[in-house]
């Protein structure tokens, strides 16, 4: 007998402030430039991607294509999206390089 799955999708655990940024902080610790780029957009149509979209100053289109998993968001376009979810980045010390 086969084994039945269904599909996960994240955007059933992203409801709430706290949620998205443990997701988002899990994603920067990874360090994966596209693993960021993907978790912005989990985020992003957790929230609403028309109203991050127009907050961060880009069409709905056009952040859709940029945290796709093929995307490559420029700089401006996430520190747009960062500000448009409510958040802002800081830099801390890489403890564990010496």
């Amino acid at each position: 007998m086969p084994l039945e799955t269904i599909r996960f999708d994240v955007q059933g655990h992203l409801k709430t402030p706290e949620e998205r940024l443990l997701y988002l902080e899990a994603a920067f610790e990874d360090g994966d430039p596209a693993l960021v780029a993907h978790a912005l957009g989990d985020v992003a149509r957790s929230v609403g991607m028309t109203s991050v979209a127009r907050d961060a100053g880009v069409t709905r289109e056009a952040l859709y294509k940029a945290l796709s998993e093929t995307g490559d968001p420029r700089l401006s376009t996430f520190f747009g999206v960062i500000k448009a979810l409510g958040l802002k980045i800081s830099v801390a010390p890489d403890q564990d390089a010496a």
